[in-house]
């Protein structure tokens, strides 16, 4: 047993420092980036957030959604071969160029994967996603995806420190998936005492990766813009995001009624919920690591779209970062008590 004594931080323990700008408008800004993958050797252009791949935000019309913005969706994994189809048959290739491909790591994920990828060369994603990403399984899996895949650009996660990092960059990922126990609607940290806060994961585990020249995704932890902006200032490429846009039109999740309100649910892929939707239940061996809430409905998810990237831009004019791309390199975190005036939030 040992103990690290450095201060971990998350993002409400931080604000960025303002910095002279010479932007005379958010418009100025460019959220695009642009990145040459190291594996795959493919060159990708957009803004590099992903909607997360749980079964009611990741979905396909999520990714129909969001690809009008240049954002990422990574479809979950439960849809079948038969809807893949359907969806690729109906939707222009500037939505299937915004699309990652979920998969687990089991034999019968290797082959669905691999028959979804086949419909259409311009699924150039997969997104190999497991709660544990230090088992010896996964890092085998990911060897084998590769092996199979050497043209498809890769991520796959999840972990939170550095040499974890670099394992998987050189077992093939050109994108690490990093976050255990952040999200909204985890509580792995709950159940077993693991995690790592998020912000210092993305600093350290960016330093490992990029020094690979592989690139990171801050995955959980964002519950306001401000914090997705903290993500990439932290030096994440990528941000992928839940709860933010949960409940949305898009979402495909199921609607309760409440005093007349309506709400969706909302849960984590290892909630009890979950589980019984895909698995049939909780396996007598483990715990839920997730929970449900009700969450009201939000309409259509273009507003809150627009509303991330608005924050994201007026981020980027506070510290004088033309680019995002710049944002890292212009952001000086300030450690703080307290994030807002909370006195007239009820």
């Amino acid at each position: 047993m040992r103990i690290e004594e450095d201060i971990k931080l998350g993002f409400k323990d931080v604000l960025i420092r303002p910095k002279r700008s010479t932007l005379k408008s958010r418009s100025q800004v460019e959220l695009t980036r642009q990145f040459t993958f190291k594996h795959s050797a493919v060159a990708w252009s957009g803004i590099p957030i992903i909607a997360a791949n749980m079964d009611t935000v990741g979905t396909f019309s999520m990714a129909e959604a969001l690809a009008s913005f240049d954002v990422l969706t990574a479809v979950h994994k439960h849809y079948s071969v038969e809807q893949w189809q359907q969806f690729i048959s109906r939707v222009p290739d500037s939505v299937l160029k915004h699309v990652m491909v979920s998969t687990g790591t089991s034999d019968a994920d290797f082959i669905k994967m691999q028959q979804i990828l086949a419909l259409s060369p311009l699924l150039n994603f997969i997104c190999i996603d497991v709660a544990n990403g230090y088992s010896e399984h996964f890092v085998e899996f990911l060897h084998r995806a590769r092996e199979a895949c050497p043209g498809k650009t890769i991520c796959a996660g999840n972990v939170v420190t550095g040499e974890m990092v670099e394992e998987l960059i050189l077992s093939g990922a050109d994108i690490v998936k990093v976050g255990i126990g952040p999200g909204s609607v985890c509580t792995t940290r709950v159940k077993t005492g693991v995690g790592y806060p998020q912000l210092s994961a993305v600093i350290e585990c960016a330093d490992a990766a990029h020094g690979l020249g592989g690139q990171i995704v801050s995955d959980g932890g964002c519950s306001v813009p401000g914090d997705v902006a903290k993500a990439f200032g932290g030096g994440a490429d990528f941000v992928m995001l839940g709860g933010m846009l949960a409940a949305h039109e898009e979402c495909e999740g199921t609607l309760v009624e409440e005093d007349g309100e309506q709400f969706m649910l909302f849960y984590g892929m290892s909630s009890e919920s979950a589980m019984k939707r895909h698995v049939g239940g909780v396996a007598g061996y483990r715990a839920a690591e997730g929970k449900t809430v009700k969450l009201p409905l939000r309409g259509p998810v273009e507003h809150t779209a627009r509303d991330i990237l608005g924050g994201l831009r007026s981020a980027c004019t506070y510290v004088g970062a033309e680019r995002l791309k710049e944002l890292t390199k212009r952001t000086t975190f300030i450690r703080v008590a307290e994030q807002e005036n909370r006195v007239f939030n009820r």
